[in-house]
């Protein structure tokens, strides 16, 4: 960039990378430093200790562990941080978003956290784009310092941030903290991205162990460096909900705790179970997941920990559990190497499928009026919490795109609109492998059934009786397909098929056969 200084580093630094400090409590290594430190900023800008640093907080709303404010704080006496409502992503919302919510609730709590160790956070409403450069200039910082977002939209923002500061001198550094590896940093032996996970899971692994010990999972030690916090006028408290134009929702019926504070409470917790996890994971009627996914979305605790515990618990749960997180690298590693997936089919030869255009189909859906319990359920649950479990996303998902022929990218922005964990890799990802279009995705021709889905991860029927009560005193011979209830055996448990409890709305052999059809077309 014009007007700063660059470094280039030597490829054999480049390649085997990690936290500073990580090899001892001091700085005594100075060449492993200097390798980590040209790894993590390829543009190498100058910087500028004598000034202050700006802290910018993105997906990374925590003190603990956080990659950029430990660079801030180690180069710096001075660090002030900051948080933007950016309007370029809050406008598009609806006045109710429990996200909103989970963000604010959670920034209330840091900034507690920093007053405590005598900084205190700067909040603006606004575009990240005018303000953080603004924001800079005001404070008279020397350098800018963030965390890594890799969705393309995030990537040009932070491109035109950094732009902008370089034309005032003003130094932008960018680190990963929201990954155990990114970008190019798990390649096939030909310098490929992997398309398949399984073979990606193997490099991850090999590449971890390469390091013989937890290196890459260490924690970055910001509690050294916290008498650099930096206080200021600007920081004049967290605004209200209705101060940026939301409306409060209902987190706390609905039990989401945000914060560190929820994101500890959830941790103790799952370790307590994570033994259990690989059997209980695909069962929605027990708790058998980590409920984490929000807090990782919003970064109120570390991968690094997460993945760290998990490696050094081992067993069968707690390594069937750290395959989910190296999933989360996978899909933000495709979103890098192919951003054409966030509006097209990853594999071009889908895009000319034929899908259908139902609204109808598509409203019953949303509302959980498909007339199948368990896709029903899982939408109702949507819709009243927030969340969905994983394996019912699969399942509604295949439903939506295989059952009733709609276009995948509908299903994946209704998710996008509701789920309080939304992650674009993620939803990208998970619906374009229920719709066969993405990468190492589900063979289209195998389509789930969700009869046969229901009775073997909700076998008695529980979870569908919870988010389907007008079905509560259905059988369990036919919780699963009441439709196949006789006449009087309907009239006796108060639930008239087509009346109280729809019919379903599609015939799943003939749906399943159609969706065979419109996939032999696009591959013929």
């Amino acid at each position: 960039m014009p007007g700063m200084a660059t470094k280039k580093c030597p490829r054999s630094q480049v390649a085997d990378s990690a936290n500073p400090d990580v090899f001892g409590t001091s700085d005594s290594s100075e060449g492993t430093r200097e390798a980590v430190i040209c790894r993590i900023l390829p543009q190498m800008q100058t910087q500028h200790p004598e000034k202050p640093a700006l802290v910018w907080l993105r997906r990374d709303l925590r003190l603990d562990d956080q990659a950029a404010l430990y660079h801030a704080l180690k180069q710096h006496t001075r660090v002030h941080v900051a948080f933007v409502f950016d309007r370029d992503i809050l406008d598009k919302l609806p006045r109710q978003d429990r996200r909103v919510e989970f963000i604010r609730e959670s920034l209330v709590e840091l900034d507690e956290i920093l007053r405590e160790h005598g900084g205190a956070l700067i909040v603006r409403h606004g575009s990240s784009r005018e303000l953080i450069p603004a924001l800079a200039r005001e404070l008279g910082v020397g350098d800018v310092y963030c965390n890594r977002d890799y969705e393309p939209t995030a990537v040009l923002r932070d491109r035109d941030v950094a732009e902008t500061l370089a034309k005032a001198q003003i130094g932008f550094h960018t680190y990963k903290d929201q990954a155990i590896f990114e970008m190019d940093e798990v390649l096939t032996q030909m310098g490929k991205p992997f398309t398949v996970f399984t073979p990606y899971k193997n490099a991850w692994y090999k590449k971890a162990a390469l390091a013989e010990t937890d290196f890459f999972v260490r924690p970055y030690p910001v509690t050294r460096y916290l008498q650099h916090l930096a206080t200021s006028s600007l920081a004049t408290g967290i605004p209200t909900l209705e101060e940026i134009g939301f409306e409060p929702t209902d987190l706390a019926v609905i039990g989401v705790v945000p914060g560190v504070s929820g994101a500890r409470a959830r941790i103790e917790d799952f370790f307590t179970r994570i033994d259990h996890y690989k059997v209980a994971r695909d069962f929605p009627a027990i708790k058998g997941v980590s409920y984490l996914s929000v807090h990782l979305r919003f970064g109120t605790l570390s991968i690094r920990e997460l993945a760290g515990r998990a490696w050094r618990e081992g067993g069968e749960g707690a390594l069937g559990w750290l395959n989910e997180l190296i999933w989360r690298d996978f899909y933000f590693a495709i979103l890098h190497h192919f951003p054409h997936a966030i509006s097209h089919a990853f594999k071009p030869a889908f895009d000319a499928i034929s899908w259908d255009s139902n609204p109808a189909w598509h409203d019953a859906w949303c509302k959980g009026q498909t007339g199948y319990p368990l896709v029903d359920a899982a939408q109702r649950q949507l819709t009243q919490t927030g969340w969905m479990h994983n394996r019912l996303r699969m399942v509604s998902a295949s439903f939506y795109t295989k059952d009733l022929g709609l276009h995948w990218q509908q299903g994946e922005a209704w998710f996008a609109e509701l789920l309080l964990d939304f992650d674009l890799s993620a939803n990208n990802g998970g619906w374009q492998w229920s719709a066969s279009t993405g990468c190492d995705a589900q063979p289209w021709f195998r389509i789930f059934n969700p009869i046969t889905q229901s009775e073997r991860f909700d076998p008695q029927g529980k979870f569908i009786r919870r988010y389907v009560p007008e079905l509560a005193n259905v059988p369990d011979k036919y919780i699963h397909a009441p439709w196949t209830m006789p006449a009087d055996t309907q009239a006796n448990c108060g639930v008239l098929i087509g009346r109280d409890y729809p019919a379903p709305i599609v015939d799943h052999a003939e749906a399943r056969q159609r969706t065979l059809e419109r996939f032999k077309r696009a591959t013929s």
